[in-house]
């Protein structure tokens, strides 16, 4: 059977250029859609497997750190398969480029995956965006009507705390009306909130003073009965441990900001892979695309 090179003749403009346009939108459309998609499903799927692998109950499910990991991993793979199905569906289904060298027929393969990926990748940001909108405009609603039942209440429990934390002045105008031995008889929730503001006081300076220390044993040994000796290691005891509790505080918030850094890492790094893995299955599909094209050609030649 002989061979015959058929020419396929060139659609050109005036100017010599190619009339045949370099983009298929409607393929780039198509892959960017499915790859929402399967990203999609896959991220319930992801939810639903998490879901059954935690547990309220004590030592029982998988720990915390094993979770975050395996949603880390799972973010990834779900990048990955999804922009490799949607760019390998766009390279399959753009149009055939005539007489286009086969470089260049790869590059406009890999930027077309590149492009469904990028849509894709758009097209989740704006629905993230909008559930996220969703959940913060629905939590902010019902906080509004629970802050609002308990206005009232709230502003009658500032009236009676002559002096609260919103009032810099207020540690210091306790100082100007201190007694040295005060009596039993004092409003106790007058005590309490001075007590409160001393306490404050000495957490944000790291440490209390002695006049603090001697003046606040003053009104718990006054209120609970207590030796002065007493009352000061009791109040040694109490910062101490309301430092232990700020401690750990602020390691809930370190380990809050490594888990958002490695989240941002990982979600870069899935990204940036799965903008690759859209542009190699683009140009794959494109491929094979030509590949059966020419194929069916040849089969079909009458020799």
């Amino acid at each position: 059977m002989a061979e015959t090179t058929i020419v396929l003749p060139m659609a050109a403009s005036g100017t010599g250029e190619v009339s045949t346009p370099a983009v298929t939108w409607s393929a780039i459309i198509a892959g960017a859609v499915a790859a929402a998609a399967v990203a999609l499903i896959l991220l319930i799927l992801g939810a639903g497997l998490g879901l059954t692998a935690v547990s309220p109950w004590a030592n029982s499910g998988v720990s915390a750190t094993t979770l975050g990991v395996g949603a880390l991993i799972w973010l990834i793979v779900t990048q990955w398969v999804s922009a490799g199905l949607g760019g390998y569906l766009t390279g399959r289904l753009r149009t055939k480029w005539v007489n286009v060298h086969t470089h260049e027929v790869f590059f406009r393969d890999t930027a077309h995956g590149f492009l469904a990926w990028a849509l894709a990748t758009v097209i989740a940001a704006a629905l993230l965006t909008s559930a996220v909108s969703s959940i913060v405009s629905g939590a902010t609603t019902a906080a509004t009507t629970v802050l609002s039942g308990a206005a009232q209440g709230a502003a009658q429990g500032a009236a009676q705390s002559a002096g609260t934390a919103s009032d810099p002045t207020a540690y210091f105008v306790d100082t100007l009306f201190r007694t040295d031995k005060p009596s039993t008889a004092s409003n106790p929730q007058d005590v309490r909130a001075e007590s409160s503001r001393i306490l404050l006081e000495a957490l944000g300076e790291g440490a209390i003073t002695s006049a603090d220390k001697t003046h606040l044993a003053q009104l718990v040994a006054a209120q609970t009965g207590l030796s002065q000796a007493d009352a000061e290691k009791r109040i040694d005891d109490v910062i101490a441990q309301a430092k232990a509790a700020a401690e750990k505080v602020k390691q809930g918030a370190d380990a809050a900001r490594k888990v958002a850094s490695s989240l941002a890492l990982f979600s870069f790094l899935s990204l940036l892979i799965g903008a690759f893995i859209a542009s190699a299955a683009a140009a794959l599909g494109g491929h094979e695309r030509d590949e059966h094209d020419r194929m069916y050609l040849v089969e079909t030649r009458p020799s």
